[in-house]
């Protein structure tokens, strides 16, 4: 069956899709033809006129109703012509004659042939052009076929297709027939203008396109002025009966013969309808169509006509006993074809596109998902419902008691709506018994990505329950029916669960809802399942449970208390401090590591009862600390000689305390052994004179490293000698550059004018009669005086200081307050 479905697939998908369609035109038609036979048709806007072999013409409606008849002749109407208004028609018959009826006066005439329309005269063999009384050929068999375009003139005799300008009232070219072993009267020539310059040419199996085309003024001579190049010219399988235009395609209608395996002469076969793309030297076949015509075996290429409509895409085809009316296929028929070949996906798109019928589009889709769910494809069919069913809750409740009929409620219910739209309440919880009868997971699933709202919720709660009395213990049942007691609000209740089931959840609950009042007696429970998070949670919500309350909550689990008061500690020293004493004998305890960090930083820590713990747990580095700390420095420095036996932290203590008396106790105690005066050598340099300590060395002692140790005492000297003379570089040249700054700064002008004063007088410092001589004083401090102002120079005579300047320097009261002239 697999094989076979992919076998229909594949030819489903390889067959092409037709370009047109086809109806036969009925009503008066068909009374028309079961007594005569057609022999022509053109086409107008309005109406269609229909020549028959008994000599008649019919007008008739698109729909093929009668709307006027004429008895034209008694033999067979070869074609008829209308002009533009559609107010005339020129009909030629096969005696020869050609007819004008004025439609609007019903007058018939047979004297006015050619100024307004173009027949061809079957038993004629010239073409006057009547309106001008001339002759425009002759001599070359009988005129089978007259079109004509604008100033353009086209016919076919026994030789050719001869095209002549009215303008220029000239024959501009002679194309040629191809193959002149077929009879003209039985494989009649096929012409058509596409436009005003181009011709269409159809002559047995050869197609000829033409386009008239002006002459370079340089290159006329004795020429037309136009001239005729055949732009693409082909052979076709079959003959050809009619051509018409379609954009820059051909449709051809072809007369068709095959041979049969039983009998030797060729049969006649219903005529093709194809639809070609000219190329230069080819065509390429794009769409090809059997017809079944009336009494088709009985026809010849002759019986045959295609004519087109030019304002819209509508083909006649035209046998003696049927018409049939091809149409280019719309947006509807594409769709129709596609749901015919179960093209369910690429009809529903084209029918979203088109955005014609929306009823059309609903057909389309529950006919795809009908389709899928008959493949067995439920979840491509559920999935197609959100496109299809769209908004109508009446269909989606259709869709989901079918989808429980066949048992895949599952297939359908991700993709419910769940927003504004919503079905009914009892849809959803349907599902979700389903589920939870066949599903747990599936179920958790539903209740986590569906919102609340949507069904019963105290109803599902129930069948959860009911499950879990079977099976008390499924975390997953539990799990949902924590989430449902959330959606109900009923906080407590899923708190107890998401407890008991140590689930991740459980903080983000407690912070969402604010349920700090429920957890005040469940700390320990949150601590056992998370200690990090739980004390962050803590700390970070000390408004809502306080230090006070935790601490009590968990002074049964020291452990989980010094976790606690650990972290408090660490966001802040000083908030938990009636706690430090405690915290000494949890740090002891669970995290000696962080006990000596805790005694460091902790200023409210009792020293006595760190000491006294600390010594009993025989903890020498916190017990050095805490000695160091309380001012007992040489029983710390002796608990580190003689327990930790560590030189190296001993001198680090010594360096830390800075203390001479230490140095002499440590250099005391390492005197006698040899490791100790080693690492003393190699660090006491800059703190104490190394000469000191080697002098109490004994004689003979054997020393390890002693040579190193004493090159790095030299080494250690050069650099401090080295050190102190680059200081002295140093000092030296900035005292200089200093020096020279100052002197260059007193060597500067001062500026002096009439609104300084003396500070001493405290008039001006300029006379107002500057003619005359006097004396100012200006000091570097830029105090200035009258040299009269100024006291005696005193002891140091020619040196005079500024009395403001000295008197600061010698303190109050020891300068001259005033002085007057």
């Amino acid at each position: 069956q697999n094989e076979n479905r992919k076998k229909e697939t594949t030819e489903e998908d390889t067959e092409e899709e037709p370009k047109l369609k086809y109806e036969r035109l009925t009503n008066g038609v068909t009374e028309i033809l079961q007594k005569d036979a057609a022999s022509c048709m053109t086409v107008h806007d309005k109406f269609l006129a229909l020549g028959t072999h008994f000599g008649k013409v019919y007008l008739l409606d698109i729909q093929g109703n009668v709307t006027q008849k004429f008895e034209i002749s008694s033999v067979k109407i070869n074609q008829i012509s209308l002009d533009e208004s559609g107010d005339h028609v020129g009909i030629c018959s096969e005696d020869g004659k050609t007819h004008v009826v004025t439609l609007t006066l019903t007058l018939l005439f047979s004297t006015y042939l050619c100024s307004m329309f173009c027949c061809p005269l079957q038993m004629l063999t010239n073409l006057k052009l009547m309106k001008y009384t001339s002759v425009l050929h002759e001599g070359e068999g009988n005129i089978t076929n007259v079109k004509w375009t604008a100033n353009l003139i086209a016919w076919a005799n026994n030789v050719g297709v001869k095209i002549y300008d009215i303008c220029s009232k000239q024959r501009i070219t002679n194309v040629l027939r191809d193959n002149t072993s077929l009879r003209p009267d039985m494989y009649p020539c096929s012409l058509c203008w596409k436009d005003n310059t181009t011709l269409i040419i159809g002559w047995g199996s050869s197609v000829k396109i033409c386009v008239v085309k002006e002459r370079d003024p340089t290159q006329m001579r004795d020429l037309p002025s136009r001239y005729v190049e055949i732009v693409s010219a082909f052979e076709t399988e079959f003959c050809i009966s009619g051509l018409a235009p379609l954009a820059d395609q051909l449709v051809t209608l072809y007369y068709v013969k095959e041979n049969s395996e039983h009998v030797e002469e060729e049969f006649r076969t219903r005529p093709r309808l194809d639809i070609i793309q000219p190329l230069a030297e080819g065509c390429e076949e794009i769409s090809s169509d059997a017809l079944t015509v009336r009494n088709f075996q009985e026809n010849q290429c002759r019986d045959y006509r295609l004519e087109h409509s030019e304002g819209e895409s509508l083909f006649y085809i035209i046998s003696p006993k049927d018409i049939v009316v091809a149409k280019e296929r719309d947006q509807d028929d594409h769709i129709d074809w596609l749901l015919e070949k179960k093209k369910y996906e690429e009809a529903l798109m084209a029918a979203e596109i088109s955005f014609k019928n929306i009823k059309r589009h609903d057909k389309i889709g529950m006919a795809y998902i009908n389709h899928l769910v008959e493949r067995g494809d439920y979840d491509a069919a559920a999935r197609k419902c959100q496109k299809v069913l769209g908004k109508n809750m009446d269909l989606w409740e259709n869709e989901v008691y079918r989808f429980k009929t066949i048992g895949q409620l599952k297939a359908i219910s991700q993709y419910l709506p769940r927003g504004d739209l919503r079905l009914r309440p009892a849809i959803y919880e349907m599902i979700l018994h389903e589920f939870l009868k066949t599903d747990y997971e599936g179920f958790a699933t539903l209740i986590r990505e569906w919102p609340g709202e949507l069904y019963n919720n105290m109803a599902i709660v129930q069948a959860v329950n009911e499950h879990l009395k079977k099976d008390p213990t499924n975390s997953m049942l539990l799990t949902t029916l924590a989430e449902l007691y959330t959606y109900d609000q009923r906080y407590d209740r899923a708190l107890e669960i998401y407890l008991k089931l140590r689930h991740k959840d459980v903080y983000q609950l407690i912070h969402k809802h604010n349920l700090f009042s429920a957890i005040k007696d469940k700390i320990v429970l949150l601590m056992d399942f998370d200690k990090e998070k739980a004390v962050d949670m803590l700390l970070d919500n000390e408004d809502k449970i306080s230090m006070d309350k935790v601490v009590e909550e968990l002074k049964d689990r020291p452990e989980l208390l010094h976790v606690y008061l650990h972290k408090l500690f660490k966001r802040d020293h000083h908030k938990g401090q009636k706690y430090h004493e405690r915290q000494i004998s949890l740090y002891a305890e669970f995290d000696r590591p962080n006990l000596l960090p805790f005694l460091r930083e902790s200023m409210h820590c009792p020293l006595e009862k760190a000491l006294e713990i600390c010594q009993q747990r025989h903890f020498v580095e916190e017990t050095v600390f805490l000695l160091s700390r309380m001012g007992n420095c040489r029983r710390a420095l002796q608990m580190i000689m003689e327990e930790l036996a560590d030189v190296d932290k001993a001198i680090e203590f010594a360096k830390e305390q800075d203390d001479r008396e230490l140095w002499e106790d440590l250099i005391s105690y390492s005197i006698d052994k040899p490791p100790f005066i080693t690492g003393l050598l190699n660090n006491i340099g800059t703190h104490v004179d190394p000469i000191l300590l080697i002098h109490r060395i004994k004689e003979g002692m054997e020393i390890p490293n002693l040579r190193d140790s004493l090159v790095k005492i030299l080494q250690d000297y050069n650099l401090q000698i080295l050190l102190r003379e680059g200081c002295k570089k140093i000092l030296v040249a900035d005292s200089l550059s200093l020096l020279q700054k100052m002197h260059r700064t007193q060597k500067r002008g001062v500026r002096v004018d009439e609104e300084n004063i003396c500070e001493s007088c405290h008039t001006p410092i300029l006379p107002s009669d500057t003619a005359q001589a006097f004396g100012v004083v200006v000091f570097h401090c830029r105090h200035m005086f009258h040299k009269e102002c100024l006291p005696s120079p005193g002891n140091l005579p020619g040196i005079q200081y500024c009395n403001i300047c000295s008197a600061k320097r010698r303190g109050p009261g020891s300068g001259i307050l005033e002085m007057k002239k």
